[in-house]
């Protein structure tokens, strides 16, 4: 990360503007310029003094449980990079098809390829990690310094993988970006006769599916935090880009998560809650060890 505002070096007083390389103290909730970043904080041992740079890799990063005097001293936590599996994939199997193509029709294979699209099922990974970087763009526009997000993390043992995860004042988050066109929907069914049913459309498609991918890596993550924070609140939310949503309203909830729209997503990460910047950090580096870039 670097700095959003333009501000002064506590220590020398040089201006540092916006976009600069710096070291945020957010003991002081001050900044220092790198030349300024030995320097201490206070003698303190749990001064806290996070360095606001790209995010490097770390192979050591602590547990979930990690005391905050160790964070104060851990590496820099990469929080990875939107998209980048999804987009993976996509190379991989246009590159096969290209393959094929080119085997199948040595001499005709480049005009074959020129002339016809890459099928659907290709495509849609081009156009889901196209739709994680548009949340992933929106959560650094909108929403505010204590949100901490990782992006495109790795389920241990599976080849799948959790879009975003972010931890804000009011508990975890687990986010699915999905670029599907058409209006997301609730609908009700029944309720006085029949028993009453609720489903997800999407265009008048029934998308209520997508809630039990959600749901499973909320469990996950729940399951992740239970040893070292059970109380802390874990919710799903299905981020819906380039959708048609309503000009007032439409946001709603179905099965304990949220289906809404990356700004959306941003002003509800923005609320006030119990957990405390040090909470934060903890739960943000563990999360970070458990789900690891993918």
């Amino acid at each position: 990360m670097r700095l959003r505002y333009a501000g002064d070096c506590r220590l020398c007083g040089c201006r540092l503007d916006a976009g600069t390389v710096a070291v945020y103290e957010r003991s002081t909730k001050s900044v220092r310029c790198i030349e300024c970043r030995d320097h201490s904080v206070d003698a303190s041992p749990n001064a806290d003094a996070t360095p606001v740079l790209d995010p490097v890799p770390t192979a050591d990063a602590p547990p979930v449980g990690a005391s905050p005097a160790a964070d104060a001293t851990a590496a820099v936590v990469e929080i990875g990079r939107a998209g980048a599996s999804a987009a993976r994939e996509f190379e991989r199997r246009a590159a096969q098809r290209e393959q094929r193509v080119r085997a199948a029709h040595p001499r005709l294979g480049g005009l074959i390829l020129a002339l016809s699209d890459d099928p659907q099922s290709t495509r849609a990974w081009s156009s889901g990690a196209a739709g994680e970087r548009v949340v992933a763009r929106s959560l650094d526009t909108w929403a505010n310094e204590r949100v901490r997000v990782l992006h495109d993390r790795r389920i241990p043992r599976t080849r799948a993988n959790i879009d975003h995860i972010a931890v804000a004042p009011t508990g975890v988050y687990v986010i699915d970006a999905k670029r599907y066109k058409g209006r997301p929907d609730l609908r009700v069914q029944g309720g006085i006769l029949r028993p009453r049913t609720a489903t997800l459309t999407v265009g008048g498609r029934d998308c209520t599916k997508l809630l039990t991918g959600v749901q499973k890596q909320v469990d996950l993550v729940r399951t992740a935090l239970a040893e070292v924070q059970p109380d802390v609140r874990v919710r799903g939310q299905l981020c819906f880009v380039d959708a048609d949503w309503p000009l007032i309203g439409g946001a709603f909830a179905l099965d304990d998560v949220d289906v809404l729209w990356p700004k959306k997503l941003a002003q509800l990460l923005n609320r006030d809650g119990p957990l405390t910047d040090e909470q934060i950090d903890r739960l943000h580096r563990g999360l970070a060890a458990a789900f690891p870039v993918a």
